[in-house]
């Protein structure tokens, strides 16, 4: 087990994030036999794989990942310093690493699980600071050329999603509710807070003081149940699964209920379905989803708005909508003259 020690203030100063970063190193295990184990993301990332393979980088890129385990170096995450970080930001900070850290970091991932180094990775070690700006070079190229055009905007709205859940399930819950609803492998008592290790973690150590370093947590699609750092001196970070995965399977957007158009208009019908069925969402995406212009969405959007039917939720850079209780009751057919 791992335990994180949090007093009062340390719980009161944790903190919820996502990462486009973290979210386009870890999606690396979908090019692996590792895909198996998110099975709504596979049509999604099958389509990628051309793209994927046309990149001069991509052997580079799936050597990060391990066979065994599926851990990637925790050098290639950093922590976000923002609750909706840029990933040009979040390049910048990989790009600033001492290169010193990748030798051990590379080897942390892959020796412990009783794996060599890829040849790929080895060979650039003996230039680590070549080898840093390689790897942030393809994982920028990798996030224009497969994720940022389709994947990312409907990736950020569950992730998004998930944040404002964790937010409401603390302020109504507590930490106990909160922690539990993240994943059985955590749980809560006396001031600490406790990982249940799935498998061999080696060398991660039994306790890890957060003494007023904000513990911070972040959803990904591409996680399976919990894990952090395996250093205690790093910043006290946990990653774990993000509710709503099942959304990001390709499919249509829902249609809307004929008596909903008919009140509303086919394309607000089918927003407040969208938003009711899938969770909050911004004007850019939404518009991808219905193939429409985000001008038209957002004329949409406000109408709603203004008839009570969807609130609006601000998110780092991003505004988000989700239906009001009259919306969601609208949504249902429970809704009241």
């Amino acid at each position: 087990m791992i335990r994180f020690r949090l007093r009062l203030a340390d719980l009161a100063a944790t903190s919820f994030a996502y990462s486009p970063l973290q979210e386009t190193v870890l999606s690396l295990r979908m090019w692996t036999h590792h895909a198996r184990r998110f099975p709504a993301l596979r049509p999604a990332f099958a389509a990628l794989r051309p793209a994927y393979e046309r990149l001069d980088a991509h052997p580079l890129l799936t050597a990060l990942v391990a066979h065994r385990r599926y851990w990637v170096p925790d050098f290639l995450t950093p922590r976000p310093a923002v609750p909706a970080p840029d990933l040009r930001e979040e390049l910048a900070a990989l790009r600033a690493t001492d290169p010193a850290r990748l030798r051990p970091g590379v080897e942390q991932t892959f020796h412990p699980l009783g794996e060599p180094v890829p040849p790929v990775l080895a060979a650039g070690l003996r230039h680590p600071d070549r080898l840093l700006a390689d790897l942030a070079d393809a994982l920028e190229a990798y996030w224009h050329a497969c994720l940022r055009p389709h994947w990312w905007p409907r990736a950020r709205a569950v992730l998004a999603a998930d944040l404002a859940h964790r937010a409401r399930t603390l302020a109504e819950g507590g930490a106990d509710a909160l922690f539990r609803g993240i994943s059985e492998r955590l749980s809560w008592a006396d001031d600490t807070l406790t990982i249940r290790r799935g498998g061999p973690w080696p060398s991660a150590p039994d306790e890890i003081p957060v003494d007023g370093r904000r513990l911070l947590l972040t959803p990904s699609c591409f996680a399976d149940g919990v894990s952090t750092m395996l250093d205690r001196d790093a910043p006290p970070h946990i990653v774990y699964a993000t509710r709503g995965l099942v959304t990001l399977a390709e499919r249509p957007p829902p249609p809307a209920p004929q008596a909903l158009a008919q009140l509303l208009g086919a394309t607000r019908a089918r927003l407040l379905v969208m938003l009711a069925d899938d969770g909050p969402a911004t004007t850019t995406e939404l518009a991808h989803r219905l193939a429409v212009t985000p001008a038209a969405v957002s004329q949409h959007l406000a109408a709603l708005h203004a008839a009570a039917l969807l609130e609006r939720t601000r998110h780092g850079r991003h505004v988000h909508y989700r239906p009001t209780p009259l919306g969601a009751a609208l949504r249902t057919g429970n809704g009241h003259p």
